[in-house]
């Protein structure tokens, strides 16, 4: 049986690319338009726009202060992201995928991932395991933030209850600043000295990538320049669960934790 062409485009992903974000077509927009955006799996800012599909993801919300809605879509739609905002006010796009596996035909590459994410000696703690070094895989879940301003844009972000989460302290569209604090959370509990990564694009199409870590209380300091666009990434490594190591057939779990703004 021939699958449509149609239907192949849908489904298709880069599923072994690094991020997954959301970017919006304009960060900032009034009451009456509509927040429209793509959710993107790739490197940096540059990646495969990803089609609505319900089955592919395990929560997909926009929130502002106590209100939320679900986003809602068609099957297909491109951009994903098409809803009306909740109020006036700073709204959190919030997505969580469901977990997907990537398999490694060896520990070379394993440990390029590790190290570019400063996970810490894994190799040890795989070995001790008594798990091949050929020929494992590796579960994964997104959860991908990012902030739009609708109107004045007043409000702020805040936890929202996924397992680990970057949470912005500055509101971009109300505070002018140089610096944009962000706090990382695993397990609702903060994540101290830790790697988080930096992508930011100017509006010449301008790309740079650099490293940031966090306090004793999760909290990292990124510089940031007007009219620039910023995406931050950080992930945490961990044994999985029987349930789902059973499930999924990894030997390794990742989240990943990513949030997407715009400094006017």
């Amino acid at each position: 049986m021939r699958i449509p062409a149609l239907i192949l485009a849908i489904f298709a992903a880069p599923l072994q690319a690094h991020e997954l974000w959301i970017e919006p077509l304009e960060f900032q927009i009034s009451p009456e338009n509509m927040i429209r955006g793509q959710v993107v799996n790739g490197e940096g800012f540059d990646g495969s726009p990803l089609a609505y599909i319900p089955r592919t993801f395990n929560r997909f919300v926009v929130v502002s202060g106590s209100e939320f809605a679900n986003v809602l879509g068609r099957l297909g739609d491109r951009p994903a992201l098409n809803t009306e905002p909740l109020s006036d006010g700073l709204h959190v796009v919030a997505y969580i995928s469901n977990p997907l596996t990537i398999d490694y035909a060896n520990w070379e590459k394993f440990q390029k991932f590790v190290d570019h994410k400063d996970l810490g000696d894994v190799r040890p703690l795989h070995e001790a395991r008594d798990l091949p070094l050929e020929g494992f895989d590796e579960v994964y879940t997104r959860f991908s933030k990012s902030l739009v301003g609708v109107g004045s844009a007043q409000g702020a972000d805040r936890p929202l209850g996924m397992e680990t989460e970057l949470v912005a302290l500055t509101n971009p569209y109300v505070e002018p600043t140089d610096t944009m604090q962000l706090q990382l959370l695993y397990q609702r509990d903060v994540r101290a000295s830790e790697q988080i990564e930096i992508f930011e694009k100017g509006p010449d199409g301008y790309r740079n990538v650099f490293l940031v870590r966090t306090d004793e209380n999760g909290i990292a300091q990124v510089p940031v320049k007007s009219g620039f666009t910023y995406m931050a990434d950080a992930v945490v490594l961990r044994e999985p669960s029987e349930a789902l190591a059973a499930s999924s057939g990894a030997d390794w779990e990742t989240l990943w934790a990513n949030i997407t703004w715009a400094m006017p």
